[in-house]
């Protein structure tokens, strides 16, 4: 287990100060500038976290992205030691590591800092803690449970359906009976400690994180996001060699009466997310705990075996299993060079990864324009974004060109107002010539958006042009009340 987590750690320290840093590292770089209790479209852990990353690191990709290395570490290591506590051997535990480490959406998280990739590892801890609490019978284990629950909240509010998983398997199993004991109720008094704060925050905001939500789950449903939910399942959560494995494992757990309270943690979050129309990955983290069952229930069985099938079938899975591995890797991790083939394949079919091309290429152009304008426009200029790539891009990057903070009403960003006095002249990204024109004065185009190698993302492609413009067309005041938006 140790040696496949090695192997993670050390893959994704070659290879993530590549490319750049993606929208999404953006924001979360630029919220982390202004920690609280509470940001528009996440809780405050995963900001908090690259805080001291940017303390440590200042702005290296490697080192602001190796608390998301550590994490999908760990949960390889979890995952390995959930097939132990289940009973599991050797073979078990390594089918279990190597299963979850060579699936696409922790190869994934590996690449990233984001919030998805400290909530998969809530959720690994959350099932590991009940394997050992079922195991035990010693209801101490509900502390680590309600502390892991309350981090969850802190991190990913989707935490509340892996709990709705969790008080559902207390009820439908034979673990009710610990409803009556103190330290189930300590634990989740604990996990309520710790995400009161955010809690609070929310309620000082008018629950703005709601209204947030609603709008993202509305543009998902209209965009087709959720569509493909339970292909997600076979293909993104797990690695699809592994499907068997996950698939025994759930089958194990309704079939064992010790365990079933874990089949229940996934599947009420699944039926939740499958009414809810959810986007498949949000039900990333519950897949650990199912291939640890599987691998276990198929080593048990393979073990049954005489020696010549039972060396075939390990061949041939693991074999299967490392080979579609090494696949995906090709297209999640940024393996290759710029310029090479497997970056122009990575590229073709990798979104994420084109996103992570041209923001200093932008940053560098917004500071072109800017010293293009006569000194009198410079001294009174603000820059103007439209979502928040943008703005992270301006903050965090724009600093090295001497450009100021840019003025932003996406997200949490909108709660930080505009500068006073406001700016006379505006540099205005990532809008239409349309909108532009309808929303400043005086708007001309200095400049255009792209990347030297000619990807296309949705910088280039949707928000081509660059304008110079005066001052909005009504009051500031009203602007800004027009200008908040969610993304």
């Amino acid at each position: 287990m140790l040696g496949i987590a090695a192997v993670v750690v050390v893959a994704h320290l070659l290879t993530n100060g590549r490319y750049g840093f993606h929208r999404d590292e953006l924001q979360v770089l630029s919220d982390a500038r202004h920690l609280d209790w509470g940001f528009v479209p996440y809780p405050p852990f995963t900001p908090f976290v690259e805080r001291i990353s940017m303390s440590i690191f200042g702005l290296s990709l490697v080192g602001l992205r190796l608390f998301s290395v550590i994490a999908q570490a760990i949960l390889v290591v979890v995952a390995g030691l959930m097939a132990r506590e289940l009973g599991g051997g050797r073979l078990a535990q390594v089918t279990a590591a190597l299963a979850v480490a060579l699936s696409p959406l922790p190869l994934f998280e590996g690449t990233e800092f984001q919030y998805t990739t400290f909530d998969n590892l809530w959720w690994v801890l959350i099932a590991y803690f009940v394997i050992r609490l079922l195991k035990t019978e010693d209801p101490r284990w509900w502390l680590g449970i309600g502390a892991a629950i309350g981090l969850g909240f802190q991190t990913k509010y989707t935490m509340g359906f892996f709990l709705c998983g969790v008080l559902g398997g207390i009820l439908l199993t034979p673990a009710r009976r610990y409803l009556g004991g103190g330290w189930f109720w300590g634990g989740m008094a604990l996990g309520f400690a710790i995400c009161l704060p955010n809690l609070i925050w929310q309620a000082q905001h008018g629950f703005i994180s709601l209204h947030f939500l609603q709008h993202i789950h509305a543009r998902d449903v209209r965009q087709g996001r959720a569509d493909g939910f339970w292909a997600d399942q076979f293909s993104i959560c797990a690695s699809r060699v592994a499907a068997p494995l996950w698939i025994a494992g759930l089958v194990g757990y309704l079939r064992d009466r010790r365990y079933r309270m874990l089949a229940w943690m996934y599947l009420i979050p699944l039926a939740l997310f499958v009414l809810g129309k959810g986007r498949g990955y949000y039900m990333g983290g519950a897949y650990p705990m199912l291939m640890a069952m599987g691998a276990v229930w198929g080593a048990r069985w393979v073990m049954s075996l005489s020696k010549i099938p039972r060396r075939a079938i390990e061949a041939v899975f693991f074999t299967g299993l490392v080979a579609w591995g090494l696949l995906t890797s090709a297209v999640i991790l940024p393996l290759a060079p710029s310029g090479s083939k497997l970056m122009k394949f990575a590229l073709e079919n990798n979104g994420d990864l084109r996103e992570e091309i041209g923001w200093d290429e932008l940053v560098k152009t917004v500071a072109g324009i800017r010293d293009s304008l006569p000194p009198e426009q410079q001294a009174n200029m603000g820059v103007m974004v439209r979502n928040y790539g943008e703005q992270g891009a301006i903050e965090i990057l724009g600093p090295a060109y001497h450009l100021p903070p840019p003025i932003s009403g996406i997200n949490s960003a909108w709660l930080r107002g505009y500068p006073v006095p406001p700016p006379s002249t505006l540099i205005v990204l990532g809008t239409s010539r349309e909108d532009a024109d309808r929303m400043y004065t005086s708007c001309r185009v200095a400049g255009h958006n792209g990347n030297s190698l000619g990807v296309k993302n949705e910088e280039s492609e949707d928000h081509p042009d660059i304008f110079v413009c005066g001052p909005p067309r009504v009051p500031w005041p009203e602007f800004w009340e027009d200008y908040q938006g969610y993304g």
